[in-house]
């Protein structure tokens, strides 16, 4: 948790969610986050490649968005390559792959996380 002043104003707690929360979030319900506390618990350690290589795409994806900019590409174009190796329905680009597990971005509205 964050603490961040603003002129004028008294102090904000501002959260941001963790990678891992990020990566096995299930849905959002406003700006709690949902998460899969089972699957957070057994997967936390895998990279990305490594959550790909394990049929959890969806998970992959979200850890190469969290990755930032810097690595972002070359994780998503790993998740591709895994992806597009074990599926008749292959994928044309890194963005239909986004697509299809509708992950864009880590969302910076997140208040709190609820572990299940």
């Amino acid at each position: 948790m964050y603490t961040i002043m603003h002129r004028g104003a008294r102090f904000k707690e501002l959260v941001l969610i963790s990678r891992n929360d990020f990566v096995f979030t299930i849905g959002f319900e406003g700006d709690v986050a949902v998460v899969d506390g089972a699957l957070k618990k057994r997967y936390r350690s895998f990279s990305t490649l490594k959550l790909a290589e394990a049929g959890m795409f969806k998970q992959a994806v979200c850890s190469a968005v969290y990755a930032g900019p810097d690595k972002q590409q070359e994780q998503l174009e790993q998740v591709l390559t895994v992806y597009n190796s074990r599926t008749e329905n292959r994928l044309g680009s890194v963005d239909e792959l986004m697509r299809t597990f509708g992950v864009f971005e880590v969302p910076d509205d997140v208040d709190k996380v609820m572990v299940i």
